[in-house]
């Protein structure tokens, strides 16, 4: 798949996250700056799939308490380790765009408390 997958397509608790944007301290938030998409199909002789997306950012709050995990490139390793928030915050700031893609989950509030990074190599 090396178009936009459809809607239909999307892993609804997937998402690539590109940036972050601060909110008023006491909101106890920051927004994600997001895109849904979809694993295409891999190309011969690469590593994966890639995550494909839809090109339309979406912006989600990330409660400042979640649990966060995170894999290569954030941490050096190919599991997850359990990370702050503020310690992604900073890996976001230093690197925009890059694309990571995480599987999240929110609480009744409708932020995120939980994300966790899928590795891709």
């Amino acid at each position: 798949m090396t178009s936009a997958p459809t809607p239909e397509a999307y892993d609804p608790d997937e998402f690539a996250l590109y940036r972050i944007e601060e909110l008023p301290g006491s909101t106890g938030k920051v927004n994600l700056v997001l895109q849904h998409g979809a694993w295409g199909c891999g190309e011969p002789d690469t590593d994966g799939a890639p995550f494909v997306v839809s090109g339309e950012e979406s912006r989600w709050a990330l409660d400042q308490a979640a649990y966060v995990t995170a894999t290569n490139p954030v941490v050096e390793s190919t599991e997850n380790q359990r990370i702050g928030v503020q310690e992604l915050i900073d890996w976001v700031k230093a690197h925009p765009d890059s694309g990571l893609v995480f599987r999240y989950e929110t609480g009744e509030d409708g932020a995120i408390h939980r994300l966790d990074q899928v590795f891709m190599p």
